[in-house]
Formats: C-alpha cells, structure tokens, sequence
C-alpha cells in the first residue's frame, strides 16, 4: 500500500517521437539503464524535447530506432550530476519509464500527450515575480517523497492566479499539483566570459491544491 501510495505521488503519462540515440546511463544490479530524448508536441505547434530513461529490460533499444511514437508511463525523478564547464553540482530531471508502448500514427488519439500529477512539499521559498509584458510567474522547488526513503525534487513553475496563490505558501507546505513537463532554452555567461546554450526542466502547473497533509481546505485553479 505504501508503493501505491507513492506510485500516486508521482506520475507521469506522455506521448512523444524518439529523436535521439540511447546513451549508456547506469547499471543497478547487472539492470541497465539507458538515456534518450523525446519530442513532445503542445498546443502551441512547437515541442519540448524531454529527457527518457528507460532499463534495457523493459524494452529492446533496436525497436525504438528515430523517429517512433510512443506512450510512456513514468515518473519525474531527479539527481545531482557534476557538469562541464560549469564545474559543479547541477540538479538534473528525466522521465523515469515504467512502461511504454509503441504507437502508429493512427493511434495517437490522446488528447493530452504530456500530463504530470505530484503530491509533494514545498523545500525551498517560493520565488515570485512580474514580467515585463506584466504576466505574474511563480517558482517552487517540490520534494516528492520515493521509495527507500528517498525524494526527488522538482522545479515547479505557476502562472497568473496559481502564482499569486503558490507564492505566499510557506516552507514545508504539502500541496497536489497537476501539469506539464516542460523544456526551457536559455543561455549562460561563465565566469570565463564563454556564453554556453542551456536547457532547463520544470513543471507548468495547470492545477493546484492543497495536499491531505495540509490543514488548508482551500482550492486554487487556473
């Protein structure tokens, strides 16, 4: 029950084109895991290009040559990676795979190919601001609790009336937020003067509440 729990805490279901090679991630008792990213449509025409891990059991690499649909049901995990050139601890996201299956054409009819549900606490204070076109933006940082006693913590980004809402909520809030995983381009100056082109993960909250842990009752929705 607890599994199942935990398995509610963290959930993610998307459809995407395989658009790169797999490359060796790790190896946790003789099981290997392997990195691969995936285009993922939204509404807007455009793409996020979404990191994949996926364990060599679960699949034959062969079967998921550039270019397959797929339906993946998974989970947002997160770990610290030393990164160059940056030389320092980065937080990294990927979609954990716990099952797939591969589409044709004619079966992609989901209508929502990119759906996120947490159940997590807030670890960090919430960061809100204002554009400059005016349009308010919240940022949290959400741990979710996993299995073994461990937490993945994820990037969470509320917009407008979400933004207002998430950012006068304390440290330590449980809050259920329900969204879409989303990539980010932008660039970075060294410390060198090099500018280097990076990519950003996070959550776009659609819907939040306040979680069974929380003694709040109140509701907020986009």
């Amino acid at each position: 029950m607890q599994q199942d729990n935990l398995t509610m805490n963290n959930s993610v279901e998307i459809v995407g084109s395989v658009i790169s090679d797999f490359t060796f991630s790790h190896e946790v008792y003789g099981e290997g895991f392997y990195n691969f990213y995936l285009d993922v449509s939204r509404l807007s025409d455009t793409y996020d290009k979404l990191p994949i891990t996926i364990s060599e059991r679960l699949i034959d690499r062969s079967k998921l040559p550039i270019g397959t649909l797929i339906h993946i049901w998974g989970q947002i995990r997160s770990y610290n990676n030393f990164v160059e050139p940056e030389k320092k601890n980065r937080l990294i996201l990927t979609i954990f795979t716990k099952d797939i299956e591969i589409l044709s054409e004619e079966d992609n009819t989901i209508k929502n190919p990119n759906n996120v549900l947490l159940n997590g606490y807030i670890c960090k204070e919430p960061i809100f601001r204002v554009t400059p076109f005016g349009r308010e933006i919240c940022d949290i940082l959400l741990a979710v609790n996993r299995a073994y006693n461990k937490s993945d913590y994820i990037p969470c980004i509320a917009w407008g009336r979400n933004a207002r809402f998430v950012s006068n909520l304390p440290v330590g809030e449980n809050i259920k937020l329900s969204g879409r995983m989303q990539s980010r381009e932008y660039q970075k100056k060294l410390d060198t003067g090099e500018i280097i082109n990076k990519v950003a993960y996070e959550i776009s909250i659609s819907k939040i509440e306040y979680g069974e842990n929380s003694n709040k009752v109140e509701k907020s929705e986009e």
